[in-house]
């Protein structure tokens, strides 16, 4: 098989609370490690959605909060650094909320970052495992609940050749 079209796979999990929690994603129909011809899967592309529970309300809080996020190869009890060998992606949603003086009003500064992204990589994120699993913690419990991360990422399949099944064993466990 020579390099497919472009797809999507997604993914969604949703915050416990303060408590660390992630969702599996099955990649057993898209890679194939067989004896005699293995395909893997590409990840070019990671785009991120984060909503309230409900969908349809902004995600509030009173203080200020961070909304953490990460794609890893690996199943996680916790959120891992870039120097884990699992990390695909990972990300977060920072809330400043600040009082102005001799008010009630509070202004809210938000500031989404990507730590680590597929797209930042010249031939983005090559990986042969069965599932990928997408994780979600948060600082501090929010005013509007629990909050519902959602990622869609473009993939490729490709046959294993001799230089990407080193680069796969340098790169990854």
């Amino acid at each position: 098989m020579a390099k497919s079209d472009s797809f999507f796979i997604r993914g969604i999990v949703q915050s416990n609370g303060t408590t660390y929690t992630q969702s599996e994603i099955d990649l057993g129909s898209f890679v194939n490690l067989g004896v005699s011809k293995s395909t893997l899967l590409r990840i070019h592309n990671v785009s991120v959605q984060m909503t309230d529970e409900t969908i349809a309300n902004p995600i509030a809080t009173d203080g200020n909060a961070k909304i953490s996020h990460q794609l890893t190869t690996q199943s996680q009890v916790g959120l891992v650094t870039a120097d884990d060998k699992s990390l695909v992606a990972s990300g977060s949603l920072q809330l400043y909320n600040g009082a102005i003086s001799g008010s009630t009003y509070q202004t809210v500064n938000a500031v989404e970052t990507f730590d680590l992204s597929p797209q930042t990589f010249t031939k983005g994120f090559l990986c042969a495992v069965d599932s990928l699993f997408l994780g979600v913690d948060l600082s501090v419990a929010l005013d509007s609940g629990n909050v519902k991360v959602a990622y869609v990422m473009e993939c490729t399949l490709e046959n294993a050749t001799q230089a990407n099944s080193v680069a796969l064993a340098l790169s990854q466990q």
